[in-house]
């Protein structure tokens, strides 16, 4: 066994920065310990190896900050770290995981996160992790799991996946997660995952939890009234049903009847119709206003001719020149005696 392939930087040293290669001349590196440090900053390249033959790295109790975190994804990311099989990130008080930091470790068999402050996983934090084997979420913050992490959860297959030794609230928001770890192929460490609150729950196996128990069971007499309603307004439509029924036989009953009535209707909205019409046009065309003025003028002076022709005297003739409208009243005298 060559000289470099285990390194150990303890925590004596207190290192707060790595640079760029800092390890790239250990060609045969295989674990890497460098936990209880202070790192508050770390180069893109410093895990950087060639050939990649690091296999474990141990960074339990060294992150001294989120930026430590931030720059720890880059380096996994840059660092030619395909080969690691083991990652150790416990005790670094960690709130959340970025969603593909793992995502270029694909040969990663174990993932430590252990005593950290985690309280979500969300969707595609674990993407990418096709060999992994062990995942370790013991002593975090964990209340419930979402519906995402679940999912990712489902995504690891029949791996061990401890979760135990949570803050977890035994309510109707858990029961997700309790229908998972009923039903889940997955290795979890079932008798650690416990209740920790109410204080009804307190130490309660999460496992074997139903909705009743849960308080997610809707009470009896509400589930009385919500069926009594919905008899209610099938009733209704029934009734409403029949009565369209009976109303359309006996529209077809008397078909022949209402359709002449329809027919009566339809005519006598046309008369209406026609006549507005043609008072419409004579209303609105001059030239047909002027003709029925004229019309009326006529009449006026043939009442008036009647008259006058009344009043005269047998001795009186009326003649009516071609050219003029004036009449000319014509007097003789008696007739001479010869």
């Amino acid at each position: 066994m060559s000289q470099d392939k285990c390194y150990s930087v303890s925590h004596l040293h207190r290192i707060t920065e790595m640079s760029s290669d800092s390890f790239s001349a250990l060609i045969n590196l295989r674990f890497l310990d460098l936990s209880e440090n202070q790192l508050a900053l770390i180069h893109p390249q410093a895990l950087s190896i060639p050939g990649s033959p690091l296999q474990e790295l141990n960074l339990s109790r060294s992150l001294h900050n989120f930026t430590a975190l931030t720059d720890l994804t880059t380096a996994l990311r840059w660092g030619g770290l395909s080969g690691l099989l083991c990652l150790d990130l416990s005790g670094n008080q960690l709130t959340l995981l970025p969603p593909g930091m793992f995502s270029h470790l694909p040969d990663l068999q174990q993932l430590l996160l252990a005593n950290n402050s985690l309280m979500a996983v969300y969707s595609g934090t674990f993407s990418g992790m096709s060999h992994l084997e062990m995942l370790d979420l013991t002593h975090n913050a964990f209340m419930t799991f979402s519906a995402d992490a679940l999912q990712e959860l489902k995504k690891l297959g029949n791996i061990r996946i401890l979760l135990g030794d949570n803050p977890y609230t035994c309510s109707c928001e858990i029961r997700n997660f309790v229908a998972w770890l009923n039903e889940s192929r997955a290795q979890v460490d079932v008798d650690a995952v416990r209740c920790a609150s109410p204080r009804g729950f307190s130490d309660t196996w999460l496992r074997g939890l139903g909705d009743h128990a849960l308080g997610c069971v809707v009470p009896v007499q509400a589930e009385v009234t919500d069926l009594t309603l919905q008899t209610s307004y099938v009733f209704l439509g029934l009734v409403l049903g029949f009565v369209g029924m009976v109303f359309l036989f006996v529209l077809y009953l008397n078909r022949k009847g209402m359709k002449k009535w329809i027919i009566e209707m339809r005519d006598a909205c046309q008369d209406v119709l026609e006549g507005y019409h043609y008072r419409y046009e004579i209303d609105s065309d001059p030239r047909l206003g002027h003709i029925s003025a004229n019309n009326g003028g006529s009449m006026a002076q043939g009442h008036l001719g009647l008259a006058l022709s009344q009043q005269l005297q047998s001795d009186t003739c009326i003649v009516q020149l071609p050219t003029d409208t004036q009449v000319k009243q014509l007097t003789t005298s008696s007739p001479v005696k010869l």
